[in-house]
């Protein structure tokens, strides 16, 4: 660095020095110089500054190591015209620089800049004050400077200004802060939206790449985009589209459209103006062909297509001929686009079948397994909506063999790519054999991760609904069970979102259809989740009271602990037990659990099963394995005596209630006696009596004190070292019991009855029959059914007909 300066010394004193000629290579010398009183000289030392960072990054640092930013900040303020316009060009270029900038924050320049705007100041003033503020106006603190200091009406004062580096500048630092609302919005009521259209027509293309840009952010804002309206902005684009001079310009004017088509006013101008027309020309064959033209006139139609009015409008101008034609392009950019903006089209029901008919759905699984992963996850969006409550969709991405890459696409990880690729199952799911192919593919299991480990609740919401569509099948319920699936699934009973709770409840009612899932989701607390649900008037939704059907259905013995009752076509089977009534909110127990407890001197579990490890056993055969098992017992209990550590070489078996030879006897006869039975009436009775007998016979109500079937119970709980008690080992038995195993009898040899649990170990059964009919007199067609109530205590086989004193004083203490 090198400058001359002269020092002029206008004091006619004979000692006065004459000017003086001075060079300096040195910065720091010329930085102390900015503490001359001279006027030449500081002119002189910014405009060296000015030409010294001007020369790169390094000098700029260096200056502002030396220490030259506060005594530039200063001199901006000076009286000479000269020493202010080169502060200012110093100033200017040196805030370019991050450090810079950074170190002007602390200085808190801004406000003397914006004074150097006014119209009194040169243009190189003006040019290197804006220059500043773009640089300044980058950062959030600089935009709010600038706003608070009004310092946007001069900027727009500018924008139509006759030197074209003030209006870059300017521009430049107005597009900087409309990148904030609060910006947006005080350029649109200072009226800075037609000076930013006049500027489409300047001479510098930078300057109408600048102004359109700002367009593009400005027009996010509805207000701005009435404005532009108002202002025949749309016009002017066009006027940009429809020259293929302008084809560099084609990108930003497309950007800005899509904004604006947003709303239906804007959307009826473009149509006007020609707009959609141009827009398929755009895509078919752009002048000249860039795929950028053609990625941001599919993401215009995507947005155009928002709308079911412009969907119906893109229909009939052949959008989705133009759109199946960028899947063939060479960029995936402009797949993507084409993808977007067909997942949108395809929500009006003409395009699902043009796209269709176009073999645009072969198209676009294939893209599935090409590209990056977004390309990916657009082409599954796409599917999505394209099967989307249309089954001839759906069809042909099975006909494609999408469905197999889409359950890959289950594990993949992303939740926008595992949410699309599940919604798309769940519609395929809809038809069985769609349903059927996608299982072998193991899509049940695969869904269990992002069950897991879903970050989106977009992505929770398609899980939990293609789990509900495809867990119809008892094998694919067995699969989710087996691979885990069932904890999380629970735990989202308890999500905060309504959605996601519906979904979950939803799945669970359909997971819920068999009882070995049915038992493990009680196991894991479902139960108690979704009665919380259900007693809350914020939380319930139309699928939890269903999921609390279908999970006590497939569940009779929670059933009947949780409701007290179990309707005639409520069919025990083997494992029911009656554990006793449970409080709302408390957690029923499987039998595994019970039986694990220590003996108690609560209520016995009674256990109605006739089979174990699957298969059916008499009494001689129960016999039997009590034995081997005692043996069992005998031997490990010597191994332990003589210090062998026992290994379980083989896998252990999954526990099994006891088998009860006399509950399967009791069937046996019940089977034979009662079924040769013609009549109705006569089965019931003989049924009751049946079981009257087994469990002590008829006992008077005033002598049931003397009955003693408290000390029985316990002899067989002590007698067993269990609380389980099968219920063919009871000799002793009052209304309790009785009634569940008239229920359990009934249900094994097809005659129908109900059970229902009353107070203070009461219950009952109730029957329909027909009506009595006169003799000599046909039974009316249809016959009448009346309701009674089957007395297994005291007068057995007594079937008293329901609301009746016999029958409430049956059912009462």
């Amino acid at each position: 660095m090198g400058k001359k300066v002269k020092k002029d010394n206008e004091t006619p004193c004979k000692d006065a020095f004459e000017p003086l000629p001075f060079e300096s290579k040195t910065a720091a010398t010329v930085v102390l110089m900015l503490s001359s009183p001279e006027e030449e000289v500081l002119a002189k030392a910014c405009y060296a500054i000015y030409k010294f960072a001007e020369k790169g990054e390094e000098n700029k640092v260096s200056l502002l190591g030396l220490g030259a930013l506060p005594p530039i900040c200063q001199l901006i303020h000076h009286e000479d015209k000269m020493v202010r316009g080169n502060a200012l060009m110093a100033l200017g270029i040196m805030a370019t620089n991050v450090d810079v900038k950074n170190a002007l924050k602390k200085l808190d320049v801004i406000p003397s800049v914006i004074d150097k705007l006014s119209p009194e100041e040169e243009t190189v003033v003006h040019e290197f004050a804006t220059l500043c503020l773009a640089s300044l106006s980058v950062d959030f603190v600089g935009k709010v400077q600038i706003f608070e200091n009004e310092g946007l009406p001069s900027l727009i004062r500018l924008l139509s200004g006759p030197d074209p580096d003030v209006t870059k500048n300017s521009l430049e630092t107005v597009l900087n802060l409309v990148q904030d609302h609060p910006n947006r919005e005080a350029l649109c009521e200072l009226g800075g939206v037609p000076s930013l259209l006049d500027l489409l027509k300047s001479e510098f293309p930078v300057i109408q790449q600048l102004a359109l840009k700002t367009l593009e952010r400005l027009t996010t804002d509805r207000d701005a985009r009435t404005a532009f309206r108002e202002e025949q902005g749309f016009q002017k684009l066009m006027d940009i589209l429809n020259d293929k001079d302008l084809s560099d310009l084609h990108v930003e004017a497309l950007r800005v459209v899509s904004n604006c088509v947003a709303d239906g006013e804007s959307l009826r101008l473009v149509h006007q103006t020609g707009g959609l027309t141009r827009l398929m020309q755009l895509v078919f064959s752009p002048t000249p062909p860039t795929l950028e033209v053609q990625t941001n006139a599919a993401t215009c139609i995507a947005r155009v297509a928002r709308s079911s009015e412009n969907r119906k409008l893109l229909h009939e101008h052949d959008a989705e001929r133009a759109l199946v034609g960028l899947l063939s392009a060479e960029g995936d950019g402009v797949k993507m686009a084409a993808c977007h903006a067909m997942a949108t089209m395809s929500l009006h029901l003409a395009s699902k079948d043009t796209f269709r008919e176009l073999d645009a759905v072969c198209m676009v699984v294939q893209l599935l397994s090409h590209g990056g992963k977004e390309l990916r996850q657009a082409a599954a969006e796409a599917l999505s909506s394209l099967t989307h409550n249309s089954q001839p969709n759906a069809f042909a991405v099975y006909e494609a063999a999408g469905d197999e890459v889409l359950v890959q696409m289950l594990s993949d990880g992303s939740s926008a790519l595992v949410s699309h690729a599940a919604a798309t199952l769940a519609n395929m799911a809809d038809q069985e054999p769609l349903r059927c192919r996608i299982l072998t593919h193991g899509a049940v299991a695969a869904l269990v991760g992002p069950l897991q480990s879903a970050t989106t609740t977009e992505s929770l919401l398609q899980v939990t609904r293609c789990l509900a569509a495809l867990a119809c099948d008892a094998d694919a319920r067995e699969e989710f069970r087996n691979a885990g699936g069932l904890p999380p699934l629970v735990h989202h009973l308890g999500s905060h979102h309504k959605e996601v709770r519906c979904n979950a409840c939803w799945a669970i009612s359909v997971c819920a259809n068999d009882e070995p899932t049915a038992v493990e989701l009680c196991k894991l607390g479902a139960l108690e989740s979704l009665q919380e649900i259900n007693q809350s008037l914020n939380r319930r939704n139309q699928f939890s009271d269903v999921a609390m059907l279908k999970l006590l259905d497939s569940n009779l013995s929670v059933k009947y602990s949780v409701t007290g009752q179990l309707a005639s076509t409520d069919i025990t089977t083997d494992g029911f037990y009656d554990a006793g009534p449970v409080r709302p909110g408390d957690k029923v127990m499987t039998l595994e659990e019970l039986s694990k407890q220590p003996v108690n001197k609560k209520r016995p579990v009674l256990v109605a099963n006739t089979a174990a490890e699957g298969k059916s056993r008499g009494p001689k055969e129960e016999d039997k394995q009590q034995q081997q098992q005692q043996q069992q017992q005998q031997q490990q209990q010597r191994d332990e005596d003589e210090g062998k550590v026992q290994t379980e070489s083989a896998v252990e078996k999954p526990w099994a209630p006891p088998c009860d030879g006399a509950f399967q006897s009791l069937v046996t006869d019940a089977t034979k006696s009662i079924l040769r039975l013609h009549d109705l009436r006569e089965q019931y009775v003989a049924l009751a009596r049946l079981v009257s007998k087994a469990m002590g016979g008829a006992v008077e109500m005033e002598r049931l004190h003397e009955f003693h079937w408290e000390l029985h119970l316990s002899e067989l709980k002590f007698r067993r070292r269990s609380n389980l008690v099968p219920i063919g080992s009871v000799c002793k038995g009052i209304y309790c019991h009785r009634a569940m195993l008239f229920k359990c009898l009934a249900d094994r040899i097809g005659v129908s009855c109900t059970l229902v649990r009353g107070e203070y170990n009461r219950a009952w059964n109730e029957v329909l029959l027909p009506g009595a009919t006169p003799p000599g007199c046909p039974p009316p067609r249809p016959q009448r059914r009346s309701l009674y109530v089957v007395d297994l205590m005291h007068q057995p086989g007594s079937l008293l007909r329901a609301n009746t004193p016999a029958a409430i004083q049956y059912q009462s203490i």
